[in-house]
């Protein structure tokens, strides 16, 4: 059997895996997402031995009565369709351990069908605007471990889902919770509790009891404290309460011995909390816009930190302790007060990403270019000072990918920067520019070049050599080469324009060469020299020759 299976006419291909599970002309995949259907192919349910089914992504309304041939179906993904209802067909798929039909506006009361699927592991109804979740579901499904609920309008959890004593995972993201669902701190095997951007007042001290917890997310509601008793969770490793109410963190905590990531981002802490820094196995630490002012100095114990966040805060320099943090990968300082850093940036030696946008930098900071890992630079200033110029030594940074430069007052790029192999984004936006350097068009890797809003009236004639380049922004420039109706027309027709020009002007010099030679050729003189102007009553070189006439005496055939 082939890999493609071609259906009737107007269906499109559905593509199975060519794997170890596809022996003996036996089908068991089979993926038809993103394909514009409105309806389920057929087909699909002549292959009984199928276990897993993508349709995904598509347009299809309902589900036909001939799902139930699918007897041994184990994965099914219906999300981002139009279902509204689901037939009771579906609930004889014995087999099945994994249903997705996120995104669908599906009516609740056609969710009974679910509560039939004995084997599901595995149900995600992510924004399917449920108000509810029906009770049978947590009666009746003894098996599941991961529920996806987030971007519904969810209250509460009815008391039944209790019952879910398998529970690993449950995701209610985006809902309308006031209070934390105490019925969870009964489910003592929940790894994961995704309860993010809900309006959340309190956790209840009994969430000590999930020993098992692994990763716990609460950012985004009204939380002024958090329960002491959050330190028995032994296993948390992930903790995310960014965009609450804390000003500080109970020093209990510090018995979580297993941290790797914490998000505070804009809480009122005002300084770091001390137990942070004995978490010494931080992979992440996310502390913006928490009204910091300094370090401790216990900051460079953080040895295994990959990724800082320190953007909006009241830091007037960079602390130093920071450059003891060699395995440093990301370090986010927009927003501050820094107006120069430390000689010893230069250790992070890992670094890939840098954040320095809207600090008070009176020039390029050159400490910069001594990071020689460096991927990305974002120093655009949106407030404060203006920086007027990017030293040629950027092209020290040859690993940078992308340069952020915008709102400054710069009137031109360094050359170097055609020498910089991997640049692939360079935003210029909101500057004073006049003019690209030509060795701009040798920077080849360029795939986004954004110019809007400067004072650029030509391009370099090669630029069209860029063949990776897919975005160019030229709004609000006085275009004049080319005009600003060709502009507006996007890339291909740009390139044209100046293709078109180049051509002309090849011709040009063309002619020109030739018109020399002619010149030359017929005793015209030099061809500079017939470029000079004239004086008055002055002849040219031809006009000269084989006169003879003297002053006062008459030329040959003339009469006295």
């Amino acid at each position: 059997m082939s890999k493609d299976i071609k259906s009737v006419e107007h269906s499109p291909k559905i593509h199975q895996r060519n794997d170890p599970q596809h022996v003996n002309d036996r089908t068991f995949f089979i993926d038809a997402s993103n394909q514009s259907l409105t309806a389920i192919p057929l087909e699909i349910f002549t292959f009984t031995e199928l276990e897993e089914v993508h349709l995904e992504n598509n347009q299809i309304e309902e589900i036909p009565q001939e799902i139930q041939r699918l007897k041994n179906i184990r994965v099914l993904y219906l999300d981002k369709n139009n279902l509204r209802s689901l037939c009771p067909a579906l609930g004889l798929l014995s087999s099945l351990e994994r249903l997705d039909l996120s995104y669908n506006p599906i009516f609740s009361s056609s969710l009974l069908v679910v509560s039939f699927l004995h084997a599901l592991r595995e149900l995600r109804l992510y924004q399917t605007d449920l108000k509810e979740i029906p009770v049978v579901i947590c009666k009746n499904l003894h098996h599941l471990e991961l529920l996806g609920l987030t971007g519904n309008h969810l209250k509460c959890l009815p008391k039944e889902i209790v019952n879910q004593t398998k529970l690993r995972e449950i995701y209610l993201k985006r809902n309308q919770f006031e209070a934390f669902p105490q019925e969870l701190c009964v489910l003592y095997n929940l790894e994961i509790i995704d309860l993010d951007e809900n309006k959340i007042g309190a956790i209840p001290e009994e969430i000590g009891h999930l020993t098992g917890l692994q990763k716990f997310y609460a950012a985004s509601n009204n939380l002024p404290v958090l329960p002491a008793s959050l330190c028995h969770c032994s296993q948390l490793s992930v903790l995310d309460l960014s965009h609450n109410l804390l000003h500080s963190i109970p020093k209990s905590l510090t018995e979580l011995r297993k941290m790797t990531e914490i998000g505070l981002s804009g809480n009122r802490l005002e300084k770091v909390p001390y137990l942070i820094c004995r978490w010494t196995s931080l992979h992440l630490l996310y502390l913006g816009n928490t009204g910091l002012h300094r370090l401790r100095g216990s900051f460079r114990r953080l040895v295994n930190l990959r990724c800082l966040d320190l953007s909006q805060n009241h830091l007037d320099h960079c602390p130093l302790q920071i450059c003891a943090l060699k395995n440093l990968e990301v370090l986010g300082l927009d927003d501050n007060k820094i107006g120069q850093l430390p000689s010893e940036l230069g250790s992070l030696s890992k670094l890939k990403i840098l954040g320095l946008t809207g600090n008070e930098f009176l020039s390029f900071p050159e400490e910069v270019l001594s990071l020689a890992s460096l991927e990305k630079l974002y120093i655009g200033q949106d407030q404060g000072f203006k920086l007027t110029y990017v030293p040629e030594h950027i092209r020290k940074l040859q690993s940078l990918k992308e340069l952020y430069i915008e709102n400054n007052h710069l009137e031109y790029l360094p050359v170097s920067l055609g020498s910089m192999p991997n640049l692939e984004v360079l935003d210029c936006r909101h500057n004073l520019l006049k003019q690209l350097p030509d060795a701009i068009c040798q920077a080849q890797a360029l795939k986004e070049l954004l110019l809007e809003d400067n004072l650029l009236t030509h391009l370099p004639e090669n630029l069209d050599s860029l063949l990776n380049l897919k975005v160019l922004t030229l709004m609000d420039n006085p275009m004049e080469e080319p005009p600003k109706e060709v502009c507006a027309e996007g890339n291909e027709v740009i390139w044209k324009y100046l293709k078109e020009k180049r051509n002309r002007n090849i011709m040009a010099t063309k002619i020109q060469a030739w018109w020399r030679g002619t010149v030359v050729r017929k005793g015209f003189g030099k061809f500079g020299e017939l470029l000079k102007p004239r004086k008055k009553g002055k002849t040219s070189p031809k006009d000269k020759k084989g006169k003879k006439d003297v002053k006062g005496k008459p030329g040959k055939g003339k009469k006295k």
